[in-house]
């Protein structure tokens, strides 16, 4: 008889108004499972080693139809992006002791049933976690957004809000690459001093001792910004109009101040007419096809150490909701990720 072990995993209570909360997570300690597929299954069986936490998951945890992904069942698993090995297979892609990225289980354990949504991992010579980050969805995305959607220029001026987090660390990296000047805001000293002193950015606020956005923006850009990488939404978006330059892009990646609290509309779109801004919002996964392109751009930034990723990681499949729900007020200082295992 297959042996069978614990596997715990973290449930989703109920659908989620407001600001979401440890309590809306539940960690379930009873369940079992084989270590063996049963015979005739094209299914993988995996042990998840890292697990990935990004804001999107804040909108799979409300009943509304967002038009692009499905919302949690309450009473059922998260599920998410993550790192995993192979323990046994019945699909021929995959073998005992491959090591792969994609969608998993907040769980010990996961029986994938859609091998389709899971990558082999090619280079092991970078961290493991990279591929919830730098080498997974978080790093297409900055790529997508900025090159794809945004044109750069040299010497053109850039503006990164949330630029601490998984995406924007590497859009402000990238723009430095392409020779323009780059500012981020952040929420904290520390981030702040993070974005300038490791990051490489020409200069970065904390926009929770800034009074006033639009000066705070034209202090900070007193010519006008040409590229806009949206992460925040909100009081920034309108502040970050007022200041765009004629022709300006803005690559919309997300809105984090509005997944929780829709808040009132930005109340001054009408520039986007006035200044000819093209402004257009994306999802990585549309972009899948670019991902080998984007691998060869930036193994060798990573490897020489041109590129720099900042983790916060968390220990435990217990500290899951805990890392989640800090997102959603700041509290991790670059890409949150939570291990379970070290390869």
């Amino acid at each position: 008889m297959a042996e069978q072990v614990n596997n715990k995993q973290i449930v989703f209570k109920d659908y989620v108004n407001g600001f979401p909360k440890e309590s809306d997570m539940l960690l379930k300690t009873s369940n079992t499972i084989s270590l063996k597929l049963p015979h005739g299954s094209n299914g993988v069986l995996v042990k998840n080693l890292y697990l990935s936490c990004d804001p999107y998951m804040r909108t799979r945890m409300s009943k509304t139809e967002h038009g692009y992904i499905d919302s949690f069942t309450p009473g059922s698993l998260i599920v998410g992006l993550g790192v995993a090995k192979v323990l046994d297979s019945g699909n021929s892609n995959f073998e005992k002791g491959d090591l792969v990225w994609g969608v998993t289980g907040w769980e010990e354990y996961s029986v994938i049933n859609a091998p389709e949504a899971l990558n082999k991992i090619q280079h092991t010579d970078v961290p493991l976690s990279y591929y919830t980050g730098i080498l997974g969805m978080p790093g297409v995305t900055a790529y997508v957004g900025f090159y794809e959607i945004c044109a750069p220029k040299k010497g053109e001026y850039v503006f990164v809000s949330a630029a601490s987090g998984a995406v924007g660390q590497l859009v402000g990296q990238f723009a430095k690459l392409c020779g323009c000047y780059v500012v981020g805001s952040s929420g904290t000293q520390e981030k702040v001093d993070l974005l300038k002193n490791k990051l490489g950015f020409d200069a970065a606020f904390n926009y929770k001792k800034e009074q006033d956005l639009d000066a705070a923006l034209k202090r900070y850009f007193p010519n006008g910004i040409d590229i806009y990488f949206e992460n925040v939404g909100g009081e920034m978006l309108e502040a970050v109009l007022l200041n765009m330059r004629f022709n300006g892009r803005i690559a919309a990646c997300g809105m984090i101040s509005q997944y929780n609290d829709q808040g009132d509309g930005v109340s001054n779109l009408f520039h986007i007419v006035t200044k000819s801004v093209r402004m257009q919002g994306f999802l990585a996964y549309h972009y899948d096809h670019l991902y080998p392109k984007y691998f060869d751009m930036v193994l060798p930034l990573i490897k020489n150490g041109t590129i720099n990723y900042i983790e916060d990681i968390a220990e435990g499949l217990e500290s899951a909701p805990t890392a989640l729900v800090g997102l959603f007020s700041g509290k991790n200082v670059g890409k949150q990720v939570v291990v379970l295992a070290r390869e």
